[in-house]
């Protein structure tokens, strides 16, 4: 019996001491210190989600690891041996991602996630990039011209002309210049161009890069209008303000829509605040959907609209830039006001 029992206390001696080795073993072969990081391609301070292609290069690193397993967020996993990983993102428009990488050692293993932002960009179908110097193409803009006064102005104490004085491309830049002077009645002088008759779309991603006027009075806007308006007029037809900035409240940004029961002072919309508008180039964007009309500024969302089949969001649009003074919305001009340039670098629409 004596020797019954030693056999027993010497095997489980023996059990205890080799699952302490085998916990030993599996610890050294433990992956630790793990790093995730994301490089967005094409970020910078204007695309802070990237250039719209949807790459992100992941780097990833841990000690003792062997290999990796990356999961993008998006239903995509990637088995590697490698320190980094390219990733295209092909969901269209700014979506966020929650990626999880492992590190693996044998069957050991340790997780990290982050979060990731990236922009996608659809299919480009008409921009406009003002490179040739002279006057804005004539194949895709037409002028509204005079004071407004037979109803599609605001009250406004512009004269809006066609004159280069007024309306010029150079430097690969629109330029509309509102000026203080006499001109046809009129103590000031403008522009107002449009893409009417020559391009309209339903639906899309608006990209337009602009440095805005300064001075008591003055009304930039970058804004949309419904191409039944001359049958169905105004709000009938619905209006889109990607982009509205008054120089009696400097920096703030609107972004409005017009429509029946939501005309004038009644739009819905909202509102930012944007340093440096009139010294710095920004990205004035409009998101139109079916389902939602969103805007935005430098990539920033700061208004949701919902749209839906009853309301005239749902047919084609024309594009409208012009820069009034005074008026319903400008309010009071600035006396010492002598002249101000609103300034376009390009209008890119995707779908």
């Amino acid at each position: 019996m004596k020797q019954f029992l030693s056999f027993i206390l010497i095997i489980t001696s023996a059990f205890f001491a080799c699952s302490s080795d085998s916990s030993s073993s599996e610890n050294s072969n433990m992956p630790k210190n793990l790093q995730l990081t994301a490089n967005v391609v094409g970020a910078d301070a204007n695309n802070p989600n990237g250039n719209g292609s949807g790459m992100v290069v992941f780097s990833f690193s841990a000690d003792n690891a062997t290999n990796y397993k990356l999961n993008a967020g998006n239903g995509q996993v990637v088995e590697t041996q490698s320190n980094t990983h390219t990733h295209t993102y092909t969901g269209s428009g700014i979506s966020t991602y929650e990626v999880f990488v492992s590190a693996y050692n044998g069957t050991n293993f340790i997780s990290k996630s982050i979060t990731v932002t990236v922009f996608v960009a659809s299919s480009m179908i008409w921009s406009e990039e003002f490179n040739v110097n002279g006057a804005p193409n004539s194949a895709y803009w037409g002028y509204d011209l005079g004071t407004g006064g037979d109803g599609w102005g605001n009250n406004e104490s512009q004269y809006y002309t066609n004159r280069p004085e007024n309306v010029i491309v150079e430097d690969g830049h629109l330029k509309i210049k509102l000026i203080k002077e006499n001109y046809s009645g009129s103590q000031y002088t403008s522009a107002r161009i449009k893409t009417q008759n020559k391009f309209s779309f339903r639906y899309g991603k608006v990209e337009i890069r602009a440095k805005l006027p300064t001075g008591g009075g003055t009304w930039p806007a970058l804004w949309m209008l419904g191409d039944n308006i001359s049958t169905a007029g105004w709000p009938g037809c619905g209006e889109i303000d990607i982009m509205e900035h008054v120089g009696n409240s400097q920096n703030i940004i609107h972004g409005t829509l017009h429509h029946p029961s939501h005309s004038g002072g009644n739009g819905d919309g909202g509102s930012v605040t944007v340093p440096n508008v009139s010294s710095e180039f920004h990205l004035y964007t409009v998101d139109w959907r079916a389902s939602s009309i969103k805007f935005y500024v430098d990539n920033q969302l700061f208004y949701t609209f919902s749209n839906n089949s009853n309301l005239p969001f749902n047919q084609n649009f024309f594009l409208i830039i012009n820069c009034a003074m005074g008026g319903n919305f400008g309010g009071a001009i600035d006396p010492n006001f002598t002249q101000s340039v609103f300034e376009v670098d390009y209008i890119r629409i995707y779908q």
